[in-house]
This record gives structure tokens, sequence and C-alpha cells, in this order.
């Protein structure tokens, strides 16, 4: 911050009579997610599953999105299908001004390697490789990644890091596997069930470092969940049922992991 910065507490301009100018409004976030009527439809045989009715969603650049549900709601499929791991069926999804919906396999390649990081319930890391070899998996295919180190630092496992995963606790590996999703500065991270396997006390800090990253990196963060307490967390809150998005509600404020409890 420069000595002219918002925090000098110097040259403030001020209205006649010695009040102080508003504040500039923030300027409105760009729209990286949007999609419209989006349906999935799986089919076994004879048997159709409809996962998706009809969703419509929009997801700001750094926003912290909770989208909550039951099993069998549609919120896996629908964050498979905004992370390029799946299609919709039928409707219109765009990320920024590309067309995934109609993308096909190598540009949602390309889409997942250079704007998206996955953090899943199970952490899927390689138990021959340490935590810093495991990130640095990811690091290699990267554009400008991150130094393995420093994304293992970011998490808090900067003494771990030669650590295999079976001498990590399950939080920690949880850890690793979120360094390794945003070692390579990815857009968006999206997490499902990302607090699934572990106990209350080491997902509170599995969520801590989720909303810190979403802070201090401005990165995108949707994290689907069936834990309502979860919500406290979130800019914005969706529910789906049934394949359908429900309800869209804006928290007034964000509580810490620190604060939640189930």
């Amino acid at each position: 911050m420069t000595a002219d910065g918002p925090l000098s507490g110097g040259n403030t301009e001020h209205e006649p009579g010695g009040a102080a100018a508003p504040a500039p409004a923030e300027a409105p976030r760009e729209i990286v997610f949007r999609a419209r009527g989006l349906r999935k439809v799986y089919r076994t045989g004879q048997v159709e599953i409809e996962a998706l009715r009809g969703v419509d969603l929009e997801v700001s650049s750094g926003e912290f999105v909770v989208l909550l549900g039951a099993s069998g709601s549609g919120k896996s499929t629908l964050l498979n299908i905004l992370g390029g791991l799946d299609v919709p069926t039928s409707g219109e999804l765009n990320w920024r001004d590309h067309d995934l919906a109609r993308a096909d396999e190598r540009e949602l390649t390309r889409f997942r390697r250079e704007h998206v990081g996955f953090v899943f319930q199970f952490y899927n890391l390689i138990a021959s490789l340490t935590a810093r070899e495991n990130v640095a998996l990811v690091t290699d295919l990267a554009q400008a990644p991150m130094r393995p180190e420093v994304a293992l630092e970011l998490v808090g496992l900067g003494a771990r890091m030669d650590h295999f995963p079976a001498q990590l606790s399950g939080g920690e590996q949880q850890r690793v596997a979120i360094a390794r999703a945003i070692a390579k500065r990815p857009d968006v991270l999206l997490c499902d069930e990302p607090t699934g396997a572990l106990d209350y006390p080491t997902g509170k800090v599995v969520l801590d470092v989720i909303a810190r990253i979403n802070l201090e990196l401005g990165t995108t963060a949707i994290v689907i969940t069936h834990n309502a307490a979860i919500a406290g967390m979130a800019d914005r809150v969706l529910r789906l049922a049934d394949g359908r998005l429900v309800s869209d509600e804006r928290n007034a404020s964000r509580l810490n992991a620190s604060e939640l409890s189930w």
C-alpha cells in the first residue's frame, strides 16, 4: 500500500461543509459461470434418470458459493458439469465467453487444465509420492504454476511436504489435495464434500483453508455438501432438490470456520 492509498489517512476529499465524500460503489463482479435451462439425463437401458431439471445459475468471480442438497439432489452432477468433467444433455453453460455445453473433449480438457482446481471427498493422492511430489504432478502440467513448496506452505504443511500420504492424517492429506488443486493458480476451486471423510475439528481446519484461498487469492470457490452448517461460510447458498435449484440466498456476512458447529 502506498502512502497515497486509502489507509494513509491523508488527502481525503470532502464535500462542501466538511462532510466526507461517499466511498465509491464496489465495481460489479464479472459473471464467470452462466447456466440456462441446464438438464442432465442418464440412460441405463430403457431407464432414464433426470439428474438436473432445468437449472438456471450465475456465479461471479471471487464468490464463495455453498451448494446444499441431499444425496440424489443433483449437486455432484452440477459440479461435474461446471468443472468440465461431464456435459449437459441440453441447456446452455458458459465459462466467461466459452461455450462449455457444446465443447468437445479437447476443449474441456484445456478448460480443466487451465481454469479449474478440484478437491474431492477422497484425496486421490499417490501413495508412493511425497506431499511435494503429489503437488508437483499438477505443476508440471500448468502454464504458470506456484512452486509445490509455496502451495503447501499456503495450506500449512511446510513442515510436512516430504512426508508420504501414509505418514499424514486425513486432514493433512486433504490439505495436500487442496495444495495440488491451487498450485496451478486456478480461477475456480470446485470442492465435492471436502469434509465428508473428516472428523469435526479436522473438517473445520480444511474449511478454513478453502476460505483463505478464496479471500487471499481471489479464487472463486464452489463447495457442495449435505451439511447445512457449512452454509454460514458462504457469500451465497444455493439449494438443490430433485435436480432443481429451489433457493438462492445471500448471507449478510460470512462466518469463520471456527464459528461453525454441527
